[in-house]
Formats: C-alpha cells, sequence, structure tokens
C-alpha cells in the first residue's frame, strides 16, 4: 500500500509541475511532449507486450497491433 501512495503523490506532484512549468506553453511545445510521450509508450509496447503476444498469436501480431492502432487514430479523431 505504501509503494502505491508514494506513486500516487509523485504522481500528483509530477502533474503540479508540470503545469506550472508548462500552464503557458505554446501548442508546438504541448505537441512535441507528447510525441515524445507517445513514442516512450509504443517503445514499452513494442519492447514488452509484442514479443509476448508473437510468441502466441504469431502471424496475426502485425495484423492485430496495426488494426488497433488504426481503431484507436479513429477514435480518437472523431473524438474532437
Amino acid at each position: 500500500f505504501g509503494v502505491w501512495t508514494m506513486i500516487a503523490v509523485a504522481s500528483g506532484v509530477a502533474a503540479g509541475v508540470g503545469y506550472l512549468a508548462l500552464g503557458g506553453a505554446s501548442p508546438t511545445t504541448i505537441a512535441v511532449i507528447t510525441a515524445v510521450a507517445a513514442g516512450a509508450i509504443l517503445t514499452m509496447i513494442a519492447d514488452t507486450m509484442i514479443p509476448e503476444a508473437f510468441a502466441q498469436t504469431h502471424l496475426l501480431t502485425g495484423l492485430v497491433t496495426s488494426v488497433g492502432f488504426l481503431v484507436a487514430f479513429v477514435v480518437s479523431r472523431m473524438g474532437g
């Protein structure tokens, strides 16, 4: 329980610092930061989850990954 509490506190502090530091940042700066964060998440998925999925589904892994990305993109574009 203590570890999760510390993670929640650290996340809250990081969010506050980010808000204070980047509250008036330009849209370009926010876009760059978002792109870097998205790249980090994509790297984590490619490194940890895709090999495990490939071990179970083999040839369907790439297709399912591409379809999932496409669906997520379409849903995000439809939302505004």
